[in-house]
């Protein structure tokens, strides 16, 4: 799979291309139904499969534009594409940055420049709530309209009388509904990220972490969790802290913190995917290190149990 980065590195298909536009954020089952359709329609044309997606996504930037607080993220960028590719149904993904200049473009202008100019799209793929350029004003109808791009849209994937969503995916991790957060991804809940030294405390109440380095977004989930990480060691079941730890530690920004059983390599720099599969309990703010220690102690005999099971 092929990754373009910005609008200075653009694409380019003198034989057309078959698209489709999102934040695909999570890619969950409804994303994975539009590739599977716009894989089987780029391949009756002789077609590429081209994602486009937006960094930020555009609801992250007006939040930064107006001071409102960030909407939740499921998948950052590096999780995101690792997912696209993993569906088999993508050749190549164009990450254009979303910003001001994006943000005031036209409909017909990102029709005419990106669609038809750069990317020469023959067949154009939509989710059944697209909309695009300033004012949020082009939608179906419009790229429907343009007689030299055939457009198409899929309807929603229903799993249990919900429609699949990247909202209702939030919503389930927010809620700490991994099970349910899993039936509508197609796949467990997954972040990654490079190993980062931290406060090493761990060490000190016979929990040693590895602390993963994540791009800055808010995100839905928190709590502590029973994880797999994946790393050059294989596969490790492990217990996992994510949240602002406010027992040590008054810094707003989300840590994820993973403890690996019967383990104890230096993997400094390694990059870790954590898979959750299971949360124990919410985060919560204890009175001394004394209790937080006995609490992580039986976090510990808990995901064990768990995993036992």
């Amino acid at each position: 799979m092929k990754i373009w980065l910005g609008q200075h590195r653009m694409p380019d298909f003198p034989q057309g291309s078959a698209v489709t536009i999102g934040n695909f954020d999570g890619v969950h089952l409804g994303h994975k139904h539009i590739l599977q359709k716009l894989k089987q329609e780029a391949d009756a044309r002789g077609l590429p499969v081209v994602v486009v997606i937006f960094e930020p996504q555009p609801k992250e930037f007006f939040a930064r534009q107006t001071g409102k607080k960030q909407p939740y993220r499921i998948s950052p960028l590096r999780t995101k594409l690792n997912l696209l590719e993993q569906t088999g149904c993508v050749d190549a993904v164009w990450v254009l940055r979303f910003n001001q200049t994006f943000a005031d473009m036209d409909a017909q202008d990102f029709i005419n420049l990106l669609l038809r100019k750069t990317l020469n799209t023959r067949y154009l793929l939509i989710g059944d709530d697209f909309r695009f350029g300033a004012g949020r004003r082009g939608d179906f109808e419009l790229l429907a309209a343009q007689p030299d791009i055939q457009t198409d849209r899929t309807p929603s994937v229903i799993v249990e009388d919900i429609r699949t969503s990247s909202t209702a995916v939030r919503n389930a991790l927010s809620d700490g509904r991994l099970d349910y957060a899993k039936k509508l991804l197609g796949h467990d809940y997954t972040l990654s990220g490079k190993v980062k030294h931290g406060k090493k405390l761990g060490r000190t109440i016979n929990a040693p972490t590895a602390n993963i380095q994540l791009p800055p977004h808010h995100y839905a989930l928190s709590g502590v969790f029973v994880v797999e990480a994946d790393g050059t060691f294989g596969t490790k079941r492990g217990v996992a802290s994510f949240g602002f730890n406010p027992t040590v530690s008054n810094n707003r920004a989300q840590k994820l913190e993973v403890h690996l059983f019967d383990f104890n390599e230096n993997i400094y720099g390694q990059r870790l995917n954590v898979r959750f599969l299971h949360k124990l309990r919410d985060e919560k703010k204890f009175d001394s290190i004394a209790e937080l220690k006995v609490q992580i102690e039986q976090d510990m005999k808990n995901a064990r149990h768990w995993s036992e099971t």
